[in-house]
């Protein structure tokens, strides 16, 4: 892909997944998450804070993400990873939008309050794109 395509199927809202190192004897920590990103901007994710993502991350300073579209006919894919570059409070718009991202503004509100409680002190984490890895099988499929 080059770089304006993989920026644009980065900015797609596909539900990515977070990689970051681990502890010692462990593999890297991987998990599924909502993630926000424009092209040639950082990416955004939003998570509770305390969790085990949350702590290596702290820990590491950086995380990847991975995005991929898996279709028999379309199989792309952009991995993604660099160093973080804020780690702050979530507003509950920034939820709200993220919540729009995914689900569409008439789901995104009932979501979003249903989950008021249990998002309350999200933290926002920015990472600064650095290293990318792509692949559009499409065009090896001709």
């Amino acid at each position: 892909m080059t770089q304006a395509e993989r920026e644009a199927f980065l900015a797609e809202p596909h539900v990515g997944i977070l990689s970051v190192t681990a502890e010692p004897d462990r593999a890297p920590l991987t998990t599924p998450i909502w993630y926000e990103y424009q092209p040639g901007g950082l990416v955004k994710v939003i998570t509770p804070p305390g969790l085990r993502k949350v702590r290596l991350i702290e820990q590491a300073g950086r995380f990847a993400l991975c995005a991929q579209v898996a279709e028999v006919d379309d199989y792309r894919y952009v991995t993604v990873e660099g160093p973080v570059t804020e780690i702050r409070t979530a507003s509950k718009r920034e939820g709200y939008e993220m919540a729009v991202r995914y689900m569409g503004p008439d789901r995104a509100t009932g979501y979003v309050n249903s989950t008021e409680k249990t998002s309350a002190g999200n933290v926002a984490i920015s990472m600064r794109p650095e290293r990318w890895n792509t692949f559009d099988f499409r065009v090896a499929l001709g």
